[in-house]
């Protein structure tokens, strides 16, 4: 997982046109592609694991799992087959999810979830990496072991500090989701180094989520951030996050223009690319990138992974 790398969040209505828009990234040169849990309308591994059958070089990735959905031991046996068919190329995100849909989903006590995090962590971590696992935790237990080690790394969402200090201390690397970049920067990434430095450990990745489209418009990138990118601002969480970070939720509430300009990456080729050496430069390891399109939306966004595959090459 190398420094620079830019990928794409996929979205597609079925597994059949997921792959199909994984296998087209891959030909446009874009270098890695992931699926949220309901990636290709159903569930992300099963149709990952079509993707890496179907695919050579373009990495693959979960942002995220919903911990809640399954044992992390479950987890881990889908990902050692799906990391079987694309060795090296595979990378898990997994994470609590939403209070609201997981209760009303999976009928989940939502309680603790960062501490049911931290034993999902350990136990996928121990199962793809050192083979066998032995734990009796407070909220799972795993004695099991697998029947090889593909060292995959194991990464989680994060939105708070707390769970970025829990990312440094404990997984491969932090998945942010629709944050400021100004947040991610002088809140998150300190966060990610505090909690490596308390586990007395190298700090992992920060994997930085970002709506981008190449299109020179700003109102109509916008309307386009506004209309595909959903609610978040009115989450309680996500409004939490953009209060701290100095972009308070309005009386009216959705996305300010002003929540826009910090979160999405738009303009001509020059300076989006300009954006994204940016947020490389303060420490970021990858950008995944929600493709937002203007137009027609196959044009707009082969324009703009286009450029994402140049700047990342």
């Amino acid at each position: 997982m190398g420094d620079g790398t830019i990928g794409i969040a996929v979205s597609a209505p079925d597994a059949a046109e997921a792959v199909s828009q994984i296998r087209h990234a891959e030909a446009l040169g874009v270098p890695a592609a992931w699926l949220t849990s309901g990636g290709g309308g159903g569930d992300s591994l099963t149709v990952l694991s079509a993707a890496a059958a179907r695919t050579e070089r373009i990495l693959l990735g979960t942002s995220i799992v919903q911990t809640w959905s399954r044992h992390p031991v479950t987890v881990a046996q889908q990902v050692l087959a799906i990391s079987g068919l694309a060795p090296g190329r595979f990378r898990l995100g997994v994470g609590p999810g939403h209070k609201e849909g997981m209760e009303r989903t999976f009928g989940a006590r939502f309680r603790a979830p960062l501490g049911h995090l931290t034993e999902y962590l350990r136990i996928l971590k121990a199962l793809l990496q050192e083979g066998e696992v032995d734990l009796d935790g407070r909220y799972y237990s795993a004695h099991t072991s697998m029947s090889r080690i593909d060292e995959v790394p194991v990464m989680a969402s994060a939105l708070r500090p707390k769970s970025y200090e829990l990312c440094g201390a404990e997984a491969d690397g932090a998945i942010s989701w629709v944050c400021p970049h100004q947040y991610l920067r002088d809140s998150a990434l300190p966060a990610v180094q505090a909690g490596a430095a308390r586990a007395g450990r190298p700090a992992p990745p920060l994997i930085v989520h970002a709506p981008i489209v190449v299109h020179e418009d700003t109102a109509a990138v916008r309307e386009a951030v506004r209309s595909q990118l959903g609610n978040y601002p009115r989450s309680v969480f996500y409004a939490q996050m953009f209060s701290s970070a100095g972009l308070p939720v309005t009386a009216e509430g959705g996305w300010t223009d002003e929540m826009i300009d910090a979160v999405a990456i738009y303009g001509d080729e020059a300076a989006v690319s300009s954006r994204l050496t940016g947020i490389f430069g303060w420490g970021a390891s990858e950008v995944l990138a929600t493709v937002v399109t203007v137009g027609d939306p196959k044009e707009s966004a082969d324009r703009t992974m286009k450029l994402l595959a140049q700047v990342s090459a």
